[in-house]
């Protein structure tokens, strides 16, 4: 099907049967991840259940004679799904249930992200970049990375592009100004109600948004606000976000693969190894997967070193930083983590 000259990419999507997967696959196979001149074979994973949904995106996507689609593959077999992927975004999670405590999550997305990291770690391409969606995507990206010995920890990221995004999109409301006016938020931490969003060195077209907004807005609305963005979405709308995430997913993968220029963004990378000297800077230590500013540098996620933070900024990152590290000993006890 695809008519472009170079060789497929093979991105793989879990969850592919779910509202995140719907809002991302035609998007993918448009071109918007990856570029409009890369064609890409999409494998789709899901559980048995999630199957015919799946499959009966895969016939629409077929349907939609997309030039840059090369094939579309549906399975449950995540050793199929992750053969020779180059791109997995791993968007199937275990949502909290009623009664769940977070150890239960915990060890329900342990069941899923385990097996994922070892059929990425044996049949994935050499070049392989993941981005965990599913929830709670920090300490999922650690469980995935952890059971992929042979791939270097930085491949594996959390998404907090999300959280980025509403923080761009509050700031740019509350002056009005446009989002592309928007430079230097940083979310920082956990992909939970504990994230700090920062706006100490954002700017406003160029002037400094710590001018153009009250500290009161700052800690009382727009932190909260972003923090609990998605909570709002699920009250308002009847379900969680779904397109706002699968845009989310595009922009961080695009921008890994085609770099950011001298703009960061925030991303949940991997304080081990190339990132943990500019990582301890800010007192995060080795060993999480943690929201950071960064910049792809050569497909590279490089975590932004040095700046100078705020004493308010430096206790909300510290109590982020610290249910992350909560997390991990969580599935540590468990068992979980091997090693």
């Amino acid at each position: 099907m695809a008519a472009a000259n170079r060789a497929p990419v093979t991105v793989t999507v879990t969850g592919a049967g779910g509202q995140i997967g719907y809002a991302l696959l035609f998007r993918i196979a448009s071109g918007q991840l990856l570029g409009a001149d890369t064609p890409v074979r999409l494998s789709l994973l899901e559980i048995p259940q999630g199957l015919r949904a799946a499959e009966g995106t895969a016939l629409e996507l077929i349907d939609g004679a997309f030039p840059l689609l090369d094939s579309v593959d549906v399975t449950d077999d995540a050793s199929a799904a992750f053969d020779g992927t180059n791109v997995a975004l791993l968007v199937g999670a275990r949502p909290r249930g009623a009664g769940m405590e977070r150890a239960d999550l915990l060890e329900a997305n342990a069941a899923i992200f385990g097996p994922q990291g070892r059929a990425i770690n044996e049949g994935a391409a050499s070049d392989v970049r993941v981005l965990v969606v599913g929830n709670p995507a920090n300490t999922n990206a650690l469980i995935a990375s952890s059971h992929a010995p042979d791939i270097p920890a930085e491949r594996f990221t959390a998404m907090t592009r999300l959280d980025h995004n509403r923080a761009v999109a509050q700031l740019a409301l509350e002056v009005d100004a446009p989002v592309t006016a928007v430079d230097g938020v940083i979310v920082w931490g956990n992909h939970s109600a504990s994230q700090y969003p920062d706006v100490s060195h954002a700017t406003v077209d160029g002037r400094a948004a710590t001018e153009l907004v009250s500290e009161r807005w700052l800690e009382e609305v727009f932190v909260p606000k972003v923090a609990r963005r998605g909570a709002e979405i699920i009250e308002v709308r009847g379900a969680s976000s779904a397109a706002s995430a699968a845009s989310a997913a595009i922009d961080h993968v695009h921008d890994w693969v085609h770099g950011t220029g001298e703009r960061w963004t925030s991303a949940g990378v991997s304080t081990s190894g190339v990132n943990a000297a500019a990582a301890a800077g800010y007192g995060v230590p080795e060993g999480l997967v943690c929201s950071l500013p960064v910049r792809s540098v050569d497909g590279e996620w490089i975590v932004v070193p040095g700046l100078e933070e705020r004493a308010d900024s430096r206790a909300h990152i510290a109590a982020s930083v610290a249910e992350l590290v909560e997390e991990r000993e969580a599935v540590r006890a468990l068992g979980l983590l091997p090693g």
